[in-house]
């Protein structure tokens, strides 16, 4: 597929789980993507990589410059970078809330604000924020995460309304529980890995995990001429973990 073909594109957390699987499929389809990433080494050619901290904004400020100006632009912006908690409010001390808030939140505003001079010059902007399944559904041991997750949504609604007429849209995907790394080491911690896993499949009506793959192909869609007039959307990828309320299987 060529559909991007000419576009340029920029991943945060780019080179592993969704942000790599999005990476690819964007490059597939024809754009050229940088990565911004702590270790950007996963992001072979056609890949660009380019080291950077979403928590600190002169790192931010520079990755994207570099960026922008190895591809002559910026067209497609998907914040993905983002880092995970799990327990109640009782479980997780302040200094975490701040780290998970300033990473998963102020990550998208740092990229963000620094991509924007380079996005208002582009015919087709594009911002995808990855957000959750958490962001709309409560989830146990989940509140810091949650928390972090509903303000990116709050907020790609409120960046849509800043800048639609200025041409760019932006919209988030809201994953359900999906087969990354991350996912892979919240396993691994478990007392009983393959019982977790089970009962994290079963949470979902499609009885599995959500692939990086797709909730990639839903970022792409949304980054993508196709998707012209959808902003200020948020697609729920999560095997209709969100919206639907199936009846007991028989026999169970």
């Amino acid at each position: 597929m060529t559909g991007m073909s000419g576009l340029r594109a920029l991943v945060t957390g780019g080179a592993s789980g969704i942000g790599l699987a999005t990476a690819r499929t964007l490059a597939a389809q024809g754009a050229r993507v940088a990565v911004l990433d702590l270790d950007p080494s996963a992001a072979q050619p056609p890949l660009l990589g380019f080291r950077a901290d979403v928590g600190d904004d002169a790192s931010v400020r520079t990755a994207v410059a570099a960026a922008a100006a190895e591809m002559g632009g910026l067209d497609i912006l998907v914040n993905n970078a983002g880092i995970g908690a799990a327990g109640t409010v009782e479980d997780n001390p302040d200094e975490l809330w701040h780290s998970v808030l300033d990473i998963n939140v102020l990550g998208i505003v740092r990229t963000t604000r620094a991509a924007l001079p380079y996005l208002r010059r582009s015919p087709s902007a594009a911002v995808v924020n990855t957000c959750s399944i958490a962001a709309t559904a409560g989830l146990p041991q989940r509140a810091l995460y949650s928390a972090s997750k509903g303000a990116v949504l709050s907020l790609t609604l409120a960046m849509a309304a800043d800048h639609v007429r200025e041409g760019i849209r932006v919209n988030c995907v809201n994953p359900g529980t999906a087969d990354t790394p991350w996912v892979g080491r919240l396993l691994d911690a478990a007392d009983d890995p393959d019982a977790e896993r089970a009962a994290l499949n079963a949470r979902q009506p499609m009885g599995r995990l959500v692939t990086a793959d797709e909730v990639a192909a839903a970022i792409a869609y949304l980054a993508s001429p196709a998707a012209a007039s959808v902003t200020g959307t948020a697609l729920a990828v999560d095997g209709g973990m969100q919206g639907l309320r199936l009846r007991p299987a028989a026999g169970s």
